[in-house]
């Protein structure tokens, strides 16, 4: 990833803002097969902006339908990066689909990392751990964009099978596992509980 010499000062600055206040960016994964991974995340970046830090959210594989985004939409201290036009799920894409949907998760992640480097304290990748168990995200990338991260930068990961890199640059890992979910009992999705 290459920074013009204006992104790279305002990474700087950023960089000295977080240091003097002494803080420590950490890197959080929320995976597993259970509901609550983004719900998990998105109240770590409410309590975060409700502290006054600045939060990024990025959302992969999600076309923005999801209600959480009209009140983030709105929240002091949060900011939205846009999602994709379309999405489904990757088993059910055609070869051309897996080939737009990889390319736009790739310039996603780029943009969401240059504006984190230039004023953010928390960057939430939602669903970016299935981007790359999709193949649509090079873990390497993803690797690398964790260990050269601006200090004190805070990163949140979700999504489902984190790989053993990814763990082992991770500070807090949580799983959450389905006992029991309701879909298996023909119960659909339901407006403001899981979209």
């Amino acid at each position: 990833m290459t920074y013009s010499a204006g992104e790279k000062e305002a990474a700087a600055e950023a960089s000295r803002r977080r240091e003097s206040h002494g803080e420590t960016g950490l890197v959080h994964i929320y995976c597993g097969d259970g509901k609550g991974k983004t719900t998990a995340a998105m109240g770590l970046c409410l309590r975060a902006a409700g502290a006054g830090k600045k939060v990024l959210i990025c959302q992969f594989m999600k076309d923005g339908s999801s209600n959480e985004r009209r009140i983030l939409e709105h929240t002091e201290n949060i900011s939205l990066m846009p999602v994709l036009a379309r999405v489904s799920f990757s088993f059910r894409m055609s070869p051309t689909e897996r080939e737009q949907a990889a390319a736009a998760c790739r310039d996603l992640f780029r943009r969401a990392a240059l504006r984190a480097a230039q004023d953010t304290d928390v960057l939430l990748l939602d669903e970016v751990l299935y981007a790359v168990r999709s193949g649509f995200l090079d873990e390497a990338e993803l690797v690398r964009f964790l260990k050269s991260r601006q200090q004190g930068l805070e990163i949140i990961l979700t999504g489902r099978d984190p790989g053993e890199e990814v763990i082992s640059l991770a500070d807090y890992v949580s799983e959450i596992r389905k006992v029991k979910h309701p879909f298996e009992a023909g119960v659909r999705a339901r407006k403001g509980i899981e979209w």
